[in-house]
């Protein structure tokens, strides 16, 4: 999972009531009664050590094996992301967004926000991105897989494609599982229809939440995640609406420029000439 870009819901808890105190009775024909006994305290052990739970580990690890089984698949999204302010405060933005993927090389995601609208193309050879309401796209060399790509748009472009993670769940180098710090189950919850398990995991300084379809199509049905390392915690939710085994046009990852597009160059990540590193 990359850098932001989930408290879990639903999770209760129960803070116990103070007991009243209690005063010596005195009573007249009792005048040498000893006070009540204190009740007895349990030391404090500070919060509990998180773990996490076998089954929530084996449906991730049960969903992510199901992507890796899909060849083309569609998914629609509706999203919402916190941006905060200089001021520090949480505001809302809204979107939507459209995959169509082929596996293991053929994707192109149409993004609209409230702030902006792009379209990211991949065709196996090169990836595109484009500009729609200012007719500009960025076009580059590709790898030979979506992996692959993926990998080399964050390393020397610092680009980082809206749910990825998507492409990622079966990666057999992928750490996830190991580097959570804890993950349970939340409950069951319907969500758009489906009946899902949602489930609640912690890895870094980042909670998140998936909301897994019961039944023999383990697909994610809602993501929900937040970041922790700001005070704000801002998060990122998407829900998804899933079609699969579309059959799509032999052309459909391929970007083709209108008559006014324009070329423009993709910015690289600078390496810092003392340290090695990239920003």
């Amino acid at each position: 999972m990359r850098p932001l870009p989930l408290v879990a819901c639903c999770v209760l808890s129960v803070a116990a009531a103070a007991l009243p105190s209690l005063s010596t009775a005195q009573t007249a024909s009792k005048p040498t009664a000893a006070p009540a006994t204190a009740p007895a305290t349990t030391p404090d052990t500070g919060p509990p050590t998180p773990t996490v739970d076998p089954a929530a580990r084996q449906a991730l690890e049960r969903m992510s094996a199901y992507l890796g089984t899909l060849t083309t698949f569609e998914i629609k999204t509706q999203t919402t992301l916190d941006i905060v302010t200089e001021i520090g405060q949480r505001v809302q933005i809204d979107g939507s967004a459209h995959y169509k993927v082929r596996r293991p090389n053929g994707f192109v995601i149409d993004v609209v926000t409230d702030m902006k609208t792009r379209s990211f193309y991949y065709d196996g050879k090169s990836f595109t991105v484009f500009s729609p309401k200012h007719d500009f796209y960025a076009k580059v060399d590709a790898p030979e897989t979506i992996l692959k790509t993926l990998d080399v748009l964050w390393d020397q472009f610092g680009l980082a494609l809206p749910l990825e993670d998507l492409f990622r769940w079966n990666d057999t180098k992928s750490r996830r599982s190991e580097d959570l710090s804890s993950g349970f189950l939340v409950g069951p919850a319907t969500i758009d229809g489906v009946l899902t398990n949602q489930y609640a995991f912690r890895q870094g300084d980042v909670d998140w939440s998936v909301w897994i379809e019961q039944g023999d199509r383990p697909l994610p049905r809602k993501l929900l995640i937040i970041d922790r390392s700001q005070t704000e915690q801002p998060a990122y939710m998407a829900r998804l609406a899933w079609t699969l085994n579309p059959t799509f046009p032999a052309d459909t990852f391929t970007f083709k420029p209108g008559p006014n597009a324009k070329s423009i160059r993709m910015s690289t990540l600078e390496t810092n000439t003392e340290t090695g590193s990239k920003p």
